[in-house]
This record gives C-alpha cells, sequence and structure tokens, in this order.
C-alpha cells in the first residue's frame, strides 16, 4: 500500500479490507481491483447478466470513491461500449453519487458491481450517462 494513506483512517481501512475480501474470493461475474498507486480509484470488469442482450459480454470501467468513503457513494464510469451506459461519464443511478440519500455506509464496492450488474437490463429514462440502445446493437458489442 502507498505510504501517502493513514491506514488509521477508517476510510483507509475500509478500503484495504475490501480490496483483500475481494482478492481472497474471486468471482466469475465480475472482478474489482484498487489502482496501486490511489486506493480511491478502482478498475471493475463485469460479465453481461446472462438471458439478457449483455451475454457474453465483458465490460470494463472505473469506481471513484470520495475522501469520504464509506459515509458518501462512489462515482462510477464506463470504458467498454455497451449500449446501456454512456463511457468516460459518471453514471446516474441510485448508487452514485448522484443520488446520495439512497447510499448506505454499509455498502461496498461488491455491492457497487452487483447493483451496476442489476441496471444493465433496464432503461435509463433519460438518466444521466444512460444509453437505451436496441437490444441488437447491445448484443452486437456483446460479441464485438
Amino acid at each position: 500500500m502507498p505510504e501517502k494513506y493513514n491506514t488509521k483512517n477508517p476510510g483507509v481501512k475500509r478500503i484495504m479490507q475490501e480490496a483483500r475480501e475481494l482478492a481472497m474470493e474471486p468471482c466469475y461475474e465480475y472482478e474489482a481491483h484498487p489502482l496501486e498507486d490511489n486506493f480511491f480509484e478502482w478498475h471493475f470488469t463485469v460479465r453481461g447478466p446472462g438471458d439478457t442482450e449483455f451475454e457474453n459480454g465483458r465490460y470494463h470501467g472505473r469506481i471513484l470513491l470520495p475522501t469520504e468513503y464509506p459515509f458518501k457513494p462512489p462515482e462510477l464510469i464506463f470504458l467498454t461500449p455497451n449500449g446501456r451506459f454512456e463511457l468516460n461519464t459518471k453514471v446516474c443511478l441510485s448508487i452514485t453519487g448522484y443520488h446520495p440519500e439512497y447510499w448506505q455506509p454499509a455498502w461496498g464496492i461488491r455491492t457497487v458491481i452487483l447493483a451496476v450488474m442489476g441496471f444493465f437490463p433496464t432503461q435509463a429514462r433519460g438518466a444521466i450517462g444512460g444509453l437505451d440502445y436496441t437490444k441488437e446493437e447491445r448484443r452486437k458489442l456483446a460479441r464485438d
């Protein structure tokens, strides 16, 4: 861990704990890791949910944790075209910084990732960072 972090800080302790847990419990559907030089930025990869137009897709993104984490929600940015979320844009979901009133400090990185996977087959309905591509367009992106 970089020396620049105060390991007595509750947020830093929490991030270190989540990183250890995710590393010790690998999962086929997703993975997430903090950057070596910035524990407040994580990169994740998720598989598209089965039985949806995203099936067989692998999607990469960033989770940006605020310094007040876990008391404030993260930001979420996708880096892989998917037809549901805009690229390089902070996505508006009930688990992100756009809706801090819904965030629960008991939630963590794993919760965020599982929620994102659940949001894939939902409609964007005009949400910031949301896209409503057709199922055919999304299937094509999942194959590419």
